[in-house]
């Protein structure tokens, strides 16, 4: 089968297609035959040498798939060849073929496309996961989302006007993509060029409560203004550490206003873990993609032989939403 392969860690253009044996799926897994991936930023990370994939995963880059069914395993149940499903991979996506746990699968709704469907299993469950399974977003609250335009900013804001359509929201955003984050819905969106600690314009705009959830990819250079900005019992969820590893902490302050720091990963969970949070985002998310409460936002498709292209186009921070990869005809 075709696939994006690499000989060395790198730039972009390390990245070539090549030829590679098909996967097999075991007995609790499903062969998908892929039709559209999605670029994620640990794909860069990873092809930088710096994000490997998991004991047993796939080296192949992609962390979902969307596509049908082209065989199964002996213990699987409930699926079929033929079924069109979109899939979290611990890696493989960027393939003619990939395998997926059964528990990792969800059906594609009928009014979902393949390329939509690409884009749903890393950055959407990712916001879900930690924007309302750990860090408990309820109607009426307050979350700052910080990456204004990215993947998973774009999920998180899009969930949370549908899922809590309540909820103050609060984004930072490079001021190229302030105006389309306000059309997703934001209540305040800041110019994090020019506002670099957000907290005093944060406590204005709630009145000096702070917020209940913080969604962070940032890391060390934000953690002050974060905990700035959070209120009593607020939660701070760490996704990402562009910005650094180390930080100084007001370990008192936190105390006292009985503050979490939680730091979260997607792709090293347990398998069966991995199945409880799809099963919970099948069942409280997916019927808004169904019936087109929640589209998701697609920046650009590119054919697969041009994933360099796609590669840079992420690095230079030119998109909106999402990076399609098409690898095949439906």
């Amino acid at each position: 089968m075709r696939a994006v392969l690499m000989d060395e860690f790198g730039a972009a253009e390390v990245m070539k297609i090549g030829e590679i044996d098909q996967p097999q799926p075991k007995a609790d897994e499903v062969l998908i035959k892929v039709v559209a991936t999605s670029i994620n930023r640990p794909d860069l990370v990873q092809r930088m040498g710096n994000y490997p994939a998991p004991p047993g995963d796939s080296k192949i880059l992609g962390l979902e798939v969307a596509g049908t069914i082209a065989a199964v395993g002996g213990k699987v149940n409930g699926w079929e060849i033929g079924d069109r499903v979109m899939a979290l991979v611990g890696g493989g996506g960027y393939a003619e073929y990939a395998v997926a746990y059964q528990n990792h699968l969800m059906p594609i709704p009928a009014s979902m496309s393949f390329e939509e469907a690409a884009c749903v299993n890393e950055s959407y469950i990712t916001a879900f996961l930690n924007v309302f399974m750990i860090g408990g977003l309820e109607d009426g609250q307050t979350a700052i989302l910080h990456g204004g335009g990215g993947g998973v900013n774009t999920a998180a804001l899009q969930l949370a006007k549908a899922l809590t359509p309540n909820a103050k929201l609060i984004v930072t955003a490079h001021p190229s993509k302030m105006e389309r984050v306000k059309e997703l819905g934001a209540d305040l969106v800041i110019d994090f060029t020019e506002t670099p600690d957000f907290s005093a314009v944060v406590k204005e705009f709630t009145n000096k409560k702070g917020v209940n959830v913080i969604l962070d990819h940032v890391g060390a250079k934000y953690l002050k203004p974060n905990m700035a900005s959070l209120g009593y019992t607020g939660k701070l969820v760490i996704i990402g550490i562009i910005s650094g590893i180390k930080a100084e902490l007001n370990l008192a302050l936190m105390m006292v206003k009985r503050q979490q720091i939680i730091g979260s990963v997607l792709r090293s969970r347990p398998v069966a873990e991995k199945g409880e949070i799809i099963a919970e985002f099948t069942r409280r998310a997916l019927p808004k993609f169904a019936d087109r409460s929640i589209v998701p936002i697609i920046e650009k498709i590119f054919p697969i032989e041009a994933v360099v292209e796609a590669h840079q186009m992420m690095e230079a921070d030119q998109h909106f939403g999402k990076i399609v990869l098409k690898i095949a005809a439906a």
